[in-house]
């Protein structure tokens, strides 16, 4: 009786089904698993939609810009460039210091007699607390290239002031190039900066007419520091270290040589001899020689007489140095020579410098330049007939002619100072090979 009941049809399918119950308990799972899934995504793509409507919302958009706006962080750093004109209290009214702030620290200045010149595109940053009102916490002033003025306020709201030495990187840069047209537009062409290219017409000065004794196809090479700031910007330069000009194959090499013991600081030839001479061969740079020392027809009155000195023509304004050391014994006006200076160098030597437009600032009477510094501009004061400078080398009383005086030399190193040269010489040629090796 039993075994015909296990075998019923009925009871079969039945044990059938729980056998494979588990699968369909799975498979329901899954189903059930994907509905839900799909009617979630529906719901919130419907959300997600209506979101986006409502931030796209015109109105709303405004709203959250308008409260966006009026927030204000609580310490602000203002960087501003200051215009042609601009005084540090109108620079106070930009950047909307109330008036009690603002005379705290325009009464700080005045009382601790603080002294800073404001020019066109310097940068003065601002770093300000808004917590209430805007107080200034601290205000950093460029005074220098080198230098930065600092105030800032304490804990207390006092106000205190220091200068701060910028943080310089000095590098060591070479540079080379042929001569095409001039030494200035052959320099510039290597993007070397025209304070170094005046300070190598200076150091030359002494021995080259850089108006008349450069050729097409000369030379030069110089090495010299430069200054650069955190930013990486050059911000001034140093010395020249190595300069050497090749004029016509001839090579005229100059090294920088300090003593500080000995108050050296100067250019050398490689056997020690110094640049420098009593007077530079032309006090003036980049002019053209328009009338030599000797007889001529006088452009003005009309007959011949003796043109006791040099004339450069060049354009007004072209500053005009002293060529030598010494104590100026007249800067005034000198009738047919306009504004004249006369220096007094030593007891041979006094030179004579005319038609100037105008003295450079402190240049009187009694007062002692050093040469290759600017004593005036060229002009076409006095019997001129166009800008130019009339220059003389007075020698013992007598006018001469400057073109062809033979110039002594400076000073020659000697002993331990020739040995101290000898090393800083040493160590600028292999400088000079490793910046030359780091280009290759």
């Amino acid at each position: 009786m039993a075994n015909i009941f296990f075998k019923n049809p009925l009871f079969l399918k039945f044990r059938e089904f729980r056998e494979f119950r588990s699968f369909f308990i799975l498979i329901s799972l899954i189903i059930i698993t994907i509905i839900i899934v799909n009617i979630y995504d529906k719901f919130r793509n419907e959300q997600v939609k209506k979101l986006e409507n409502i931030l796209q919302n015109v109105y709303l958009q405004k709203t959250l810009n308008s409260i966006s706006s009026s927030l204000i962080p609580r310490f602000e750093k203002i960087k501003y460039v200051i215009n042609a004109g601009e005084s540090f209290e109108g620079i106070l009214n930009e950047i909307e210091i109330n008036k009690k702030e603002k005379k705290k620290i325009l009464d700080f200045i005045i009382t601790k007699k603080i002294k800073f010149n404001l020019y066109e595109n310097q940068k003065i940053i601002f770093e300000i607390d808004n917590l209430n009102t805007k107080k200034i916490k601290k205000i950093t002033i460029p005074i220098s290239k080198k230098k930065d003025l600092i105030i800032s306020s304490d804990e207390k709201n006092l106000f205190k002031y220091s200068e701060l030495n910028k943080e310089l990187t000095l590098t060591k840069i070479y540079k080379e190039n042929f001569i095409r047209n001039s030494l200035y537009k052959s320099a510039v062409e290597k993007k070397i900066d025209p304070n170094i290219i005046v300070q190598f017409a200076q150091i030359y000065g002494f021995e080259v007419d850089f108006q008349r004794d450069i050729r097409k196809n000369d030379s030069f090479q110089i090495v010299y520091e430069e200054l650069k700031n955190e930013e990486n910007k050059t911000v001034d330069f140093g010395n020249i270290l190595y300069a050497n000009l090749i004029l016509q194959g001839r090579s005229l090499e100059l090294y920088h040589f300090i003593s500080e013991k000995d108050k050296i600081n100067d250019h050398f030839e490689p056997n020690g001899q110094s640049i420098k001479k009593t007077l530079m061969k032309t006090p003036i740079n980049g002019a053209r020689l328009s009338s030599g020392y000797g007889n001529r027809k006088h452009p003005i009155l009309g007959y011949t007489k003796l043109h006791t000195g040099t004339d450069f023509a060049a354009p007004k304004g072209t500053p005009i140095m002293a060529s030598g050391t010494g104590i100026i014994l007249k800067a005034a006006w000198c009738g047919g020579g306009g504004n004249c200076v006369k220096i007094k160098h030593n007891s041979t030597y006094s030179t004579v410098y005319a038609h100037m437009s105008k003295f450079a600032r402190g240049i009187k009477k009694g007062v002692r330049v050093t040469q290759g510094q600017i004593i005036g501009y060229v002009g076409s004061t006095g019997m001129s007939t166009g800008p130019h400078l009339h220059y003389e080398v007075i020698k013992n009383g007598k006018k001469i002619n400057s073109q062809t005086l033979k110039l002594p030399s400076g000073k020659k190193l000697k002993g331990k100072l020739r040995e101290d040269f000898e090393l800083t010489k040493i160590k600028i040629d292999v400088l000079k090979g490793e910046l030359i090796n780091n280009q290759n």
